[in-house]
């Protein structure tokens, strides 16, 4: 199975780095014309620049999700080099952690307006044009902890459950003008974050312990790769998936229920880790 991609006019938002980026390549690499985005001016020019390697027309532009005009006038931008937008891969976002006893309202709805807000301004601007053509792909990149919550990260939780939500209800209500709308939620990917958590983990844990304790909850036993996300995201985009809306897809090596125990396990293995110095210290 051939997935031919060449000449979409592809959106690619928080393309920087990480899963953004491996996607962006992934769509450059099969010779769509790919528009990127990000937050900082440097780092999307520099993957801008990158692309311009693999595929002949290119877009770069730092933009902030919470800017509703901004986000619009990019679009536009794009739809007007181009003469229309085919998909949109709504990928900017971040990760938010606390709990009922350190979060205020405000901090919740900080993270909605970037992630939440962020992705619905990106579809309301994109739609028009794909309305025109009566042809439009939607890949929202989303979080397990969204479909599945977990006991601590209340603002990843509810925040990303609202983006699946979302996700379902454009699948179905935009399927009439032929403009396809899918939600992937993301497992353990590894785009360098666990590399931090490894880090804070603390002196006396090799990273061989510390894998082996994060993947104790992931069935397939390994981190997922950018790229095992960027698959999808092509498949998604292209006429094999014409009978896809709304629907929501895991890519999480089998991790289910078992992420809601992951806390606690992290818990447990600090505490191991204090016994196991405090241990070394008496000796």
């Amino acid at each position: 199975m051939h997935i031919d991609l060449s000449d979409k006019r592809v959106i690619v938002t928080g393309a920087s780095r990480g899963i953004g980026r491996a996607i962006a390549r992934a769509f450059a690499a099969e010779g769509a014309r790919v528009a990127i985005c990000a937050r900082t001016a440097v780092a999307v020019e520099e993957v801008g620049h990158e692309l311009a390697l693999k595929t002949k027309s290119v877009i770069a532009r730092a933009v902030d999700v919470t800017d509703t005009l901004g986000v619009k006038a990019f679009v536009d931008e794009v739809a007007a080099e181009w003469g229309g937008v085919d998909v949109l891969i709504n990928n900017a976002g971040q990760g938010r952690g606390g709990n009922l006893d350190t979060l205020t309202p405000e901090m919740i709805l900080e993270h909605a307006n970037i992630l939440q807000m962020g992705h619905f301004r990106f579809v309301q601007a994109v739609v028009p044009h794909m309305r025109k053509q009566r042809w439009g792909r939607i890949v929202e990149i989303n979080a397990l902890a969204g479909v599945i919550p977990t006991p601590d990260g209340i603002p990843s939780v509810i925040n990303r459950a609202s983006c699946v939500a979302l996700s379902k209800s454009l699948g179905m209500s935009l399927a009439k003008d032929n403009i396809l709308v899918n939600s992937l939620n993301m497992g353990w990917i590894d785009t360098g974050q666990w590399d931090r958590h490894f880090q804070e983990a603390g002196p006396g844990v090799s990273r061989e312990e510390f894998d082996e304790m994060v993947l104790k909850v992931v069935p397939l036993g390994r981190f997922g790769k950018p790229e095992d996300v960027a698959g999808m995201a092509l498949f998604l985009s292209s006429d094999y998936a014409s009978f896809i809306s709304a629907a929501s897809i895991d890519i999480a090596g089998g991790l289910q229920g078992q992420i809601a125990y992951y806390p606690t396990l992290k818990r447990e293995f600090a505490e191991a880790v204090k016994r196991r110095a405090e241990h070394a210290s008496d000796l």
